[in-house]
């Protein structure tokens, strides 16, 4: 039998650095990785040394050398001709085209990569090289890339993907602000100065306007069903403007349907204006679709944005941003363009999917394994978020973390996202992946997962919701801007305020110390779900009220301001 040293070598790193000797485990591998360039298991175990280390940009650059091996030698395996790929731009940019669009991110990065160093250039190319990047928690790299992107081909659209990797960075809230700014001054601009003319609302009912490509079709639906079912309509008059007429239906019968979508932006504000609406609210935000520039015509005499969006717009013209109270934070106030509007516990109500199994007792009873689980987008698991959930495994050794998302399918993604966890000592076959199911499958997999694992600084949305409408207990970390507390909402919106850590050493604790008594977390599980619809999420006609209420206040206050200018 011939010895392999070289396996050898790095079996023998492998064990250093998962016993906390990451210098030994560098200086191991290093000479290995030098000798073979092409071993991109060894890369990777050296990139997780480094980082282990403390050496994060040896670390960053060994773990992108790792990632170009093993996705090429993916790409091989899959049929594609890698020498051909380094020489035709537009072959590979093909090749990495259909691995995105097969959710392997990682592996089209690698392809993108290929595609420019041959000379592909193109805005379709280049958006989804940025976009690649992203989906595999890549941030800055996107920014860099869509502010190529930005600075080649200049547009709104184009400018709007550079502003959501922001979130995910360090200091990310200021970044964003500035970039939604940015935005804004070249394509939202304040133009004209419509004179309105509503009569105050005594004797009428409010006319309330809702803005997105489509309501019912969207990730939307789950939260703005609740709302629009339950209007009163002998109180509010509700239209919506979607992109398309025909992709609204299913909705009250009082509810008119204002098609938008082949509209210039100055027709359908004035479309708007002759609906005479009183408020205004935009449910999409700088999403691809969205009609944020239209707002700059003043449409109506509120305008506010909420639902799919609680950071600014960047707009001058946008009045209000709606959020829960919980969200509330020091220096929010200078991120906004708009006034931020509090909602009360929760900023939106929220109609889990039909279809949920009963109540699923904690699997740990059965299992004695301890699963965590986060079906979080990838670009959310920050490098704090990592750390902190790799504190957690190693204070339970017989515990696991499922990550599911669409994105995990692809293999150059799982085991990159492993070496992250195995510079903190985690073995990599404890970091266990799932991909995207829909339906009954998507539903039944909250039964797996024992303690859901908010992330930080950008945590869960309707992924969090979701878990708690299954019984799944959520850990969030009170961040300290308004963006990285979304959880913290969810959280005290089932009466679960023991689920809120007030730092990421409060976060490790309370994690270890919630699985370490099984009993005691299937106790608190059975509370989850009773909480959630007991709680002011299933509040749909309470919450709506207060949110009517609202409005009001709100085109109360303009016609305050618009009398005591003499315009009303």
């Amino acid at each position: 039998m011939t010895f392999d040293i070289t396996a050898a070598s790095v079996a023998f790193a492998r064990e250093a650095l998962l016993a906390g000797d990451a210098v030994v485990a560098v200086n191991t591998l290093k000479p290995v990785c030098a000798k073979h360039p092409d071993n991109f298991g060894a890369h990777y175990w050296l990139a997780s040394a480094l980082l282990g280390a403390g050496r994060k940009d040896e670390g960053e650059a060994v773990l992108d050398a790792a990632r170009r091996g093993h996705g090429l030698a993916v790409a091989r395996e899959w049929g594609a001709d890698v020498e051909k790929a380094r020489t035709d731009g537009d072959y590979a940019a093909n090749i990495a085209t259909q691995l995105y669009q097969g959710d392997r991110p990682a592996l089209s990065a690698v392809l993108w990569d290929l595609a420019v160093a041959a000379g592909h250039r193109s805005l379709t190319g280049a958006v989804a090289q940025g976009l690649a990047l992203q989906h595999t928690g890549r941030a800055e790299e996107a920014i860099a890339v869509f502010r190529d992107v930005v600075e080649t081909w200049p547009s709104s659209r184009a400018h709007q993907f550079l502003l959501y990797p922001h979130f995910m960075v360090e200091d990310g809230p200021r970044r964003y602000a500035a970039e939604a700014r940015a935005w804004a001054k070249i394509y939202a601009p304040e133009l004209g100065e419509p004179v309105f003319d509503n009569p105050p609302l005594a004797g009428r009912r409010l006319r309330i306007g809702y803005v997105a490509p489509t309501l019912a079709g969207s990730q939307v639906r789950q939260f703005i069903t609740p709302i629009l079912e339950s209007h009163d309509p002998a109180a509010v008059e509700v239209f919506l403007y979607p992109a398309k007429a025909e992709t609204e239906t299913g909705w009250p019968k009082h509810i008119a349907i204002r098609p938008i979508g082949d509209l210039a932006d100055v027709e359908a504000a004035a479309l708007i204006r002759d609906d005479r609406i009183d408020v205004l609210i935009d449910c999409w935000g700088h999403s691809v679709g969205g009609r944020l520039a239209m707002f700059a015509h003043r449409a109506a005499p509120v305008q506010a944005a909420w639902i799919n969006f609680v950071q600014t717009t960047g707009l001058t013209r946008m009045d209000y941003v709606l959020h829960c109270d919980s969200a509330a934070a020091p220096g929010t106030a200078e991120l906004f363009t708009e006034q931020v509007w509090h909602t009360g516990e929760v900023f939106i109500p929220y109609r889990p999917p039909e279809g949920r199994p009963p109540p699923h007792p904690t699997p740990a009873l059965a299992s004695g394994v301890v699963t965590f689980g986060s079906f979080n987008h990838p670009v959310k698991l920050s490098d704090a978020t990592v750390a902190a959930w790799a504190r957690i495994l190693k204070g339970h050794p017989n515990g696991r973390l499922l990550l599911k998302y669409r994105y995990f399918i692809d293999p150059v993604l799982q085991r990159a996202t492993q070496a992250r966890f195995a510079a903190h000592g985690v073995v990599p076959e404890r970091i266990v992946f799932a991909g995207h199911t829909t339906g009954p499958d998507y539903l039944n997999a909250f039964a797996a997962v024992d303690l859901a694992l908010d992330p930080s600084p950008a945590p869960g949305g309707t992924t969090t919701c979701d878990a708690l409408a299954n019984g799944v207990p959520v850990l969030t970390l009170r961040g300290p801007d308004f963006y990285s507390r979304i959880g913290v909402c969810a959280a005290l919106g089932v009466g679960l305020p023991e689920l809120v850590a007030e730092s990421w050493d409060d976060y490790v604790e309370k994690a270890v110390a919630m699985t370490a008594d099984i009993a005691a977390l299937n106790a608190m599980r059975a509370k989850v779900r009773p909480g959630f619809e007991a709680g002011p999420f299933r509040d749909e006609v309470g919450f709506t009220r207060g949110a009517e209420a609202a409005f009001r206040e709100m085109f109360d206050r303009w016609q305050g301001r618009a009398k005591a200018r003499g315009v009303a």
